[in-house]
C-alpha cells in the first residue's frame, strides 16, 4: 500500500463516526448495472488498523498528522482470546452482531455469513462449523495470519425463521443492497429474487448492522474476504468491472471447489453490494454460493478455508 493511501486511511480513522457514515452515504454514486456494478468510493479510503493504544495525556487533534484516532473513531482492531467471540454491533431489534477472530498475525482476513438471515441460515451454520472446527485446531492458522469470521450479519432475520420472509433485516432491507456504490433505492426486479417486498433501505448504511460491520471493517486492513450467500449460482467477485484481486480469489476457491466460475448471471440488476464496497476499498473480495438452501458443504469450504489462509493476490 502507497504513502498516499495509508494517509488517506489515518486521516478516515480520525474523523469518522456513526453520524458522519451516513452523511458519506448520502453521497452515494448512482446506480451501476450487472453484478459487479460499483464506483470506487475515493472517500471512503481504507484505513489501517491503530499499532498502539491511545496516549495517556490527549493530543490536540491535526487533520494532517493525527496518528491516533479519538474515542468517537472506528473501533481499533479488537485484542482477544483466540476464538473468543467479539461483539461489533447490534441489529435493529438488539441482537449481538459477534465476530470471532483466530490467530494474531498481522495478515488478516475475513469470512462473513448470514447477509440474508434465516432465508440462508445454511451459511450461518457454516460458519459455526469452521468456527468450531479452528477451535479445535488453532494450529492451521498460519503465524502471520488473523482471521475473522463474522457469524451472522442479520440475526434478526436468521431468529425470525427459515423462509422468504427471513432474508431482509428487522427494518425490510436487504443488507446487500445498503451499501454505498453504485446504490439505488429501487431496482428492476424482473430477474432478481421478488418473492416478498424487500427494500435497499431510505439511503446507503441506513442500517445498523451495516454501519457496525462497515466501522469493524475500516479498522483493519483485510487482505481478503469472503461473503458467503445461498444457493446455486456460483462465485461472484467484487468490483466493477471484478477487480484483478478479487478475480482472482475467486479463481482460486473455483480451484478448490466444485462452485461454479464464472457464476450464473440471470440478467439481475445488483445495486448497493457488500462486495462491491470491499472491493472499492482495495479488499479483494467474492462471493460464494453454497451448493442450495440447506447443505453446509463443509469438506469443500474446509478445503477453501485451508487455501484462504494462504492466498496471497
Amino acid at each position: 500500500m502507497d504513502f498516499q493511501a495509508g494517509l488517506r486511511r489515518r486521516l478516515w480513522a480520525a474523523t469518522i463516526s456513526a453520524g458522519t457514515l451516513v452523511t458519506l452515504a448520502a453521497c452515494a454514486p448512482p446506480i451501476g448495472q450487472g453484478a459487479a456494478a460499483q464506483v470506487p468510493l475515493a472517500y471512503f479510503a481504507p484505513v489501517n488498523p491503530p499499532t498502539a493504544p491511545l496516549p495517556s495525556k490527549p493530543t490536540p487533534p491535526s487533520p494532517i498528522v493525527m496518528r491516533v484516532p479519538p474515542t468517537d473513531a472506528p473501533m481499533e482492531a479488537p485484542i482477544v482470546d483466540t476464538g473468543q467471540p467479539e461483539v461489533i454491533g447490534t441489529s435493529v431489534a438488539g441482537r449481538n452482531l459477534e465476530v470471532f477472530r483466530f490467530g494474531s498475525g498481522e495478515r488478516e482476513l475475513l469470512i462473513v455469513a448470514g447477509i440474508h438471515g434465516g432465508y440462508e441460515w445454511n451459511t450461518i451454520a457454516l460458519a459455526d462449523e469452521l468456527i468450531m472446527w479452528l477451535k479445535n485446531s488453532p494450529e492451521r492458522i498460519p503465524p502471520e495470519v488473523s482471521l475473522y469470521i463474522l457469524r451472522s450479519l442479520n440475526p434478526d432475520g436468521e431468529a425470525r425463521s427459515h423462509g422468504y420472509e427471513a432474508r431482509a433485516n428487522e427494518n425490510g432491507v436487504d443488507l446487500n443492497r445498503n451499501w454505498p456504490v453504485s446504490w439505488h433505492s429501487d431496482w428492476d426486479r424482473s430477474y432478481c429474487w421478488q418473492y416478498l417486498p424487500i427494500t435497499a433501505g431510505p439511503h446507503p448504511v441506513s442500517e445498523p448492522e451495516t454501519a457496525a460491520a462497515m466501522k469493524f471493517i475500516l479498522a483493519h486492513d483485510f487482505d481478503g474476504l469472503i461473503s458467503y450467500h445461498s444457493a446455486a449460482l456460483g462465485i461472484f467477485p467484487g468490483g466493477t468491472p471484478p477487480d484483478t484481486a478479487s478475480q482472482l480469489l475467486a479463481e482460486s476457491v473455483a480451484a478448490v471447489s466444485a462452485y461454479r466460475y464464472p457464476g450464473l448471471d440471470y440478467g439481475c440488476e445488483y445495486t448497493g453490494m457488500f462486495a462491491d464496497w470491499a472491493a472499492s476499498q482495495g479488499i479483494p473480495a467474492v462471493d460464494v454460493e453454497l451448493s442450495t438452501h440447506e447443505s453446509l458443504d463443509f469438506d469443500i469450504n474446509l478445503r477453501v478455508l485451508e487455501m484462504f489462509l494462504r492466498w496471497r493476490p
